[in-house]
């Protein structure tokens, strides 16, 4: 005959920080608001973190890790504000950091800002004068000053001018002066 069971007594462990005390109540949210948020951004932060000479693979782990660092933010519950503006700041300092760390310093590519509008069936003298036009756009582009250059293609990647400025940590002012100047010179390269 066996003997009755006897409850267990319940212990109540300290679980480690960071797991299971400091989530806010729906990860399943926070999980769909990072993958929404990365359809939307990925292909851009991409693009402006290749634009700081980093390889394709390096630019991809630091938009992984911007990323990474969203959730991380969400599930602590911190403010929401500006999550596209939150991510591009992120990774502008990852890359920074990542280049700062001699990591392969390459010459930057302005492939990401060239516009890409030929017709892919115009005529071949169609064709050749559109690629001369974007060659001369990369080497205007690439001939900016370093501000000059990243507020240009933060600016193409759609953010305002006050994100602009919060991404670099400079003033409106100078956003505004930055862009001017490399708008005038992308013009009075196609004028001539």
């Amino acid at each position: 005959m066996s003997s009755p069971k006897m409850p267990l007594p319940s212990i109540d462990l300290p679980l480690p920080v960071g797991l299971v005390a400091d989530r806010p109540a729906d990860d399943a949210e926070i999980q769909a608001d990072v993958l929404r948020l990365f359809d939307e951004c990925a292909g851009g932060l991409r693009r402006y973190v290749a634009a700081f000479g980093l390889t394709p693979a390096a630019a991809e782990d630091i938009v992984q890790e911007a990323f990474l660092s969203l959730f991380r933010h969400l599930r602590l519950g911190r403010p929401r504000e500006n999550l596209r503006g939150w991510l591009y700041r992120v990774a502008h300092n990852l890359a920074l950091k990542q280049r700062e760390r001699g990591r392969r310093w390459l010459s930057v590519e302005a492939d990401t800002f060239a516009i890409r509008l030929a017709d892919p069936t115009g005529n071949p003298e169609e064709r050749l004068a559109e690629a001369q036009r974007r060659a001369r756009l990369r080497a205007v582009a690439r001939a900016l000053p370093e501000r000059d250059r990243r507020c240009l293609y933060l600016r193409a990647e759609g953010l305002n001018y006050r994100d602009i400025a919060e991404v670099l940590g400079v003033s409106l002012g100078s956003v505004a002066k930055s862009l001017a100047r490399a708008f005038d010179r992308l013009h009075h390269s196609e004028s001539r």
